[in-house]
């Protein structure tokens, strides 16, 4: 059965990257109404390590939840634009493994971007969220940390390729956290 996306992109004013991922898990699973809701994804502690280096920073780990007011709060003022590359899905087994997702319809993100003038890049973050922005623009070779260059509305944008949040990406919690870094790094938001 079709799965329509459960929530709006966030797409603060002068962002400067958009950060795509695949497809949040189901519901019952979210710690927040926000992406990256499930407790057990590391995206909000891959943000806390790298601008704070706290893990823990945007955790409530006695809730078991995120500080969802915090983490808009940040991404606003850091200029970081959140939403996933698919808009519906159809979940194969039923969870939220980005290797049972076929992806339905793909998020516009190119009209995000004519939405937000001063976004510099996209950041894949993980695999099928690549995948679906590649059904866009040209697909490039790249690996993990890369970025390629592409063009929208007569702007160079990038694209990078970073490491899933998803524990169940086999890479640990402070090496994703380095990639990211970098990103943030050549992005000028660190």
């Amino acid at each position: 059965m079709k799965e329509p996306h459960p929530l709006k992109p966030f797409l603060p004013r002068g962002a400067k990257l958009l950060m795509l991922g695949s497809f949040p898990p189901k519901i019952e699973k979210w710690s927040m109404d926000f992406y990256y809701p499930n407790w057990q994804n590391d995206m909000w502690r891959i943000f806390g390590l790298v601008f704070f280096g706290d893990k823990n920073f945007f955790a409530d780990e006695n809730l078991k939840k995120y500080r969802e007011a915090e983490i808009r709060s940040f991404l606003e003022c850091m200029g970081i634009a959140v939403a996933d590359s698919a808009k519906a899905v159809l979940r194969k087994k039923g969870n939220a493994s980005d290797a049972h997702l076929e992806v339905l319809e793909t998020f516009d993100f190119l009209s995000a971007l004519k939405s937000m003038p001063e976004c510099l890049a996209v950041a894949a973050t993980g695999q099928k969220s690549l995948e679906t922005v590649f059904k866009t623009i040209p697909p490039s070779d790249l690996k993990i940390g890369e970025s390629a260059e592409f063009s929208a509305f007569g702007k160079t944008l990038r694209i990078f390729r970073m490491p899933s949040s998803s524990r169940a990406y086999p890479m640990k919690l402070e090496r994703k956290a380095q990639f990211y870094k970098a990103m943030f790094c050549e992005l000028g938001i660190l």
